[in-house]
């Protein structure tokens, strides 16, 4: 019997079907949610154990599913939708004259329901054991027929539920505005109204202090267009974010995240611990990874994720393993390709919790984030599944004026990062011009010798197939935009995501190289070297079959990049694959304050000839 009820009258929103057109990219966008008919089956069932999960106060757990189908097809599937309760949403139509569908939310995420039960088809039986995360609300487990474009009903299972639903999980740091401020920033079920958020936090084996968090959330109607306003739509809970101001450079810290209920129960998390930056321009070993284009994956194999972000799961996977060697991570956009699924920025946010619990995982702004019509994004296309930005801007903190413009500078000890957002217009005369040249311009470089630009979009150099059948190699107007002052200002470094391969350029001026590339450089700077590290998770880009002359090091593989500052004279760039973590590119650059002050092509100051 089915445990809710149901409304029988079935159509589809317009507006979702146009949504599912447009969003391919996203798995979940494959299923016909909207077209769902009932077929209920009395004889068929869906069986979830356990029914209780984190009884240890853990934030994710397993789930054996038994099911059996008298029927049984090849194309069965078995949904996974939170709250349990998935139909009691109330479906609009989308004008008078039509009925409301009968399911208006998508799955979590689904998984075929032969996966691993070889004889379903012909016995009806068969088993799951799915991964779930705390996400606020209850579970339950429904299988369909008739694929995913024409899905029918046939059972739902019973709920299951973590112990706290509204815990606070998932902790991401973030650098602050100032060198020595680290935020931290959760998610939890608890709104302000309910209980206090606050962290609780000080040096390992030190005083203990509390500090107050800000709270923030967004509904449906923040969001521009389907599927975020339709189908994909989910509570995204709400989001803490708490500064840790005054730390002492280089220092242990542990903390942990609380919530203060009406009658004073506190609530915990589990204890994490983090070290604090360094003093800008302190000479120490310092290493940061640098990647664009992650994406999330499902360590329970289900299929929602398959051949769209192979990579994903071995790249956050290996920098869990080389964590202690790691001091900062700069993810440069294309975060999760959640694309209007929100339900994905927590299966994300759960992924990447080692890592972001423990150093500050500072993010950019992609097109999979911001980009919808209408919404003043620099391109208007449909890449953020109605998102235009707010899920981003929202769920992970960044040091910026304006969050919603997302660009802004970092500091890490000899290190100053410039990241722009590609999103937004770049070129001379607007504002985000004006932040980069400021960035640039501001760094005092015998402090920070090491000055890195950042942004999403190739604007400088990629010979990705795309970029070579346009004949632009870049992204248009990009680096004639921008080249003359990453050479004014002798940027060391430039990287890029959008582009789903590794790549690296000699150090390139006008489309020539300065000098010829090489694993070691040394003396002056010559010019910037372009590095595209987009390939961290998402299905990979292939290059033009064209022979570039800038273009020295190309992979057709996952990976992410790493720098190591040693010293203020000496910084070791190493290319890494997902697969196995080894390096298979790299090289140094040699380069005293002296090198620093020279000048080179177009970057000479005006001198005096007076004595």
């Amino acid at each position: 019997m089915m445990p809710w009820a149901w409304v029988v009258a079935v159509t589809w929103m317009a507006a979702c079907t146009a949504a599912a057109a447009h969003s391919g990219e996203q798995p979940l966008s494959r299923i016909a949610v909207e077209r769902t008919t009932l077929a209920v089956d009395g004889a068929a069932h869906v069986k979830a154990s356990p029914t209780v999960l984190g009884l240890e106060g853990q934030d994710s757990g397993w789930v054996e599913l038994e099911f059996f189908h008298p029927d049984p097809s090849g194309d069965d599937w078995i949904g996974v939708f939170s709250p349990a309760n998935f139909s009691a949403a109330i479906c609009e139509p989308e004008n008078k004259r039509q009925y409301p569908p009968v399911l208006c939310t998508a799955p979590i995420k689904y998984q075929f329901a032969k996966f691993k039960n070889d004889g379903y088809s012909k016995s009806g039986k068969g088993y799951l054991k799915l991964q779930l995360i705390n996400q606020r609300e209850d579970f339950s487990f429904a299988l369909f027929s008739g694929g995913l474009l024409k899905p029918k009903l046939i059972a739902v299972s019973n709920k299951v539920e973590f112990t706290n639903p509204k815990a606070p999980v998932y902790p991401r740091l973030a650098q602050g505005k100032s060198w020595n401020e680290m935020t931290v920033t959760w998610t939890s079920g608890y709104d302000i109204k309910e209980a206090v958020p606050f962290v609780e936090w000080g040096e390992k084996g030190g005083r203990r202090f509390l500090s107050p968090a800000g709270t923030l959330t967004f509904d449906r109607n923040s969001m521009c267009g389907a599927p975020a306003r339709t189908v994909g739509w989910r509570h995204p809970g709400y989001i803490h974010t708490s500064y840790l101001k005054d730390l002492w450079p280089d220092s242990m810290y542990t903390y942990r995240l609380g919530h203060r209920l009406p009658n004073g129960t506190r609530i915990w998390s589990k204890s994490y611990s983090f070290k604090a930056s360094p003093y800008p321009g302190q000479d120490s070993l310092q290493r940061v990874v640098i990647f664009g284009d992650m994406g999330k994956a499902e360590a329970d194999g289900s299929n929602e994720y398959n051949n769209f972000q192979p990579g994903s799961l071995n790249t956050t996977n290996q920098i869990i393993r080389d964590l202690e060697n790691i001091d900062m991570v700069v993810h440069i956009g294309d975060i999760c390709y959640a694309n209007g699924y929100l339900s994905q920025w927590d299966q994300f946010t759960a992924q990447i919790e080692p890592i972001a619990s423990t150093v500050p995982y500072m993010v950019g702004s992609g097109n999979h984030e911001r980009d919808w019509p209408g919404t003043g994004s620099f391109y208007g296309n449909l890449d953020s599944g109605g998102e235009c930005g707010v899920p981003a801007q929202t769920v992970f903190y960044t040091p910026a004026e304006n969050r919603a413009k997302f660009w802004y500078a970092t500091d890490y000890g000899m290190f100053r990062f410039c990241i722009a957002h590609t999103e937004e217009d770049w070129r001379p005369g607007t504002e985000q011009y004006k932040f980069i040249e400021h960035c640039l311009s501001s760094v005092d470089r015998q402090k920070q010798p090491w000055l890195i630009f950042l942004a999403h979009r190739v604007l400088g150099y990629s010979s990705n197939s795309y970029y070579g059948f346009e004949g632009t190699f870049e992204e248009p107007m990009g680096r004639e935009a921008l080249q003359e002052l990453w050479q004014k200002y002798k940027v060391d470094l430039a990287f890029y995501g959008h582009v789903h391969n590794y790549e690296r350029t000699c150090p390139v001026y006008q489309s020539q190289c300065v000098v010829n590339a090489s694993n070691h450089y040394s003396g002056p700077f010559q010019a910037t070297t372009h590095v595209v590290v987009g390939a961290a998770g998402a299905s990979l880009s292939d290059f033009t079959t064209s022979k570039i002359q800038w273009s020295h090091f190309r992979d057709f593989d996952h990976g992410f990049g790493k720098l190591t500052a040693f010293n203020h004279s000496s910084l070791l760039f190493e290319y890494k694959k997902s697969r196995d973590g080894n390096v298979y590119d790299h090289f140094t650059i040699s380069r005293d304050y002296r090198d620093v002050l020279a000048c080179s092509v177009d970057n000479c100051p005006r001198t005096s000839l007076a004595s």
